[in-house]
């Protein structure tokens, strides 16, 4: 298998030479508009390529608000912030997910409660979300949803769209609806992943992309808050920018605020990006069903979108019988030049959150186990 699996990927991507797991395309105007941008001496956090940028997202997404910061997690953060959580309170999400998902909720002063993920969308299960609640949890008589052991308020739920597969939105989002938590989608693997129609991180109140050198589009380092509402959205700036308050010359700022306005310069490779999604997509989805259908009738299992999703296939990855033919794949793919990689350890085995309230966690550790990504960067584009 593992041979095979290397002379096939190396003839999808033509070359003997190292593969990469997912690098950046740069085949449109990037050159242009980044050049226009440092011709303008506009390179910082003001100028027309943040504003452009932003709708382009707006439009691609159908948010009524997006925000541009300067990465994933700052958006996350900033969603966070937003969303009303304090410090003390919990937020449930998954353990299965790239750290960036709990730092940002540990830097908020919040903790991290982990659920089951779903053996659909390796996102968030909304059936052990309910679980977990119905067991742990109460809605006081403020209708505030709590902790039952500590009475800490459990303030919202942050599922992952894993490697750009959507998770069941709908039954996630009756589970907020019954306890009065908000729900925040951290998106950001999944730009151009669209649930029943509507895309990722437009569901919840507050959605958060990354655009990072390893995404489906890339601006080097940067992010984008998603807001359900324009009203949200226009706070949400005002909180990135700093909260300065609108003057001539005056510096006069009206609440705690960060310093995450993405540079223009960095908005201006978005703007050029954007331009080739949807050819990325339909390279990527071109790679997936070729991956798809060399692993039938194996004992490995690829990846697929759930049947309710339409993904971007962000990064390939199938599931190996076990973990000794986990390990066998990944050495063996490594050491002739093909790149591939475990999933990430499960958030609760790292040192920071071992101590964090959970509920069971079978099939999160079996994916663990067994889950390999493979090369997914688009070909012919």
């Amino acid at each position: 298998m593992n041979t095979k699996l290397i002379d096939f990927i190396k003839q999808l991507y033509g070359t003997n030479e190292f593969i990469p797991l997912h690098a950046p395309t740069f085949s449109g105007n990037e050159n242009k508009y980044v050049t226009e941008t440092i011709n303008s001496t506009f390179v910082s956090s003001v100028g027309a390529f943040v504003t452009r940028f932003e709708k382009d997202i707006e439009e691609y997404t159908g948010t009524a608000k997006a925000v541009a910061v300067v990465n994933g997690t700052a958006a996350l953060h900033t969603a966070l912030y937003m969303s009303g959580v304090k410090q003390g309170d919990l937020v449930i999400t998954q353990s299965l997910t790239f750290v960036a998902t709990c730092n940002a909720l540990y830097h908020m002063g919040a903790e991290p409660v982990f659920v089951d993920v779903s053996k659909t969308s390796l996102g968030l299960s909304p059936i052990a979300l309910a679980e977990f609640l119905e067991n742990n949890a109460n809605l006081n008589c403020d209708g505030v949803c709590v902790y039952t052991n500590t009475k800490q308020v459990i303030r919202a739920v942050m599922p992952m769209h894993t490697f750009g597969h959507p998770v069941e939105l709908d039954e996630i989002l009756r589970v907020c609806n019954k306890w009065n938590l908000v729900l925040i989608e951290d998106a950001a693997e999944s730009l151009g992943s669209f649930y029943k129609g509507v895309h990722t991180g437009t569901v919840g109140e507050f959605g958060a992309l990354s655009f990072n050198g390893n995404k489906i589009i890339t601006t080097g380092g940067g992010g984008m808050v998603l807001c359900k509402s324009v009203k949200a959205g226009e706070r949400t700036k005002h909180v990135t920018t700093t909260s300065k308050v609108p003057h001539p010359y005056e510096f006069f700022h009206d609440e705690p605020g960060f310093n995450y306005r993405m540079p223009n310069l960095n908005a201006a490779l978005g703007c050029a990006q954007m331009e080739s999604l949807e050819k990325f997509l339909v390279s990527k989805r071109d790679l997936a069903m070729q991956y798809k259908s060399f692993f039938k009738g194996t004992d490995f299992q690829f990846v697929d979108e759930p049947a309710y999703a339409h993904s971007n296939f962000w990064l390939n990855s199938v599931i190996c019988p076990d973990v000794s033919s986990r390990d066998e794949l990944i050495t063996a793919t490594n050491q002739s030049g093909v790149m591939t990689r475990p999933i990430w350890q499960l958030m609760h085995k790292l040192p920071m959150f071992t101590d964090s309230k959970r509920g069971d966690l079978y099939y999160s550790e079996f994916i663990e186990k067994r889950l390999v990504n493979l090369p997914s960067s688009p070909i012919g584009t």
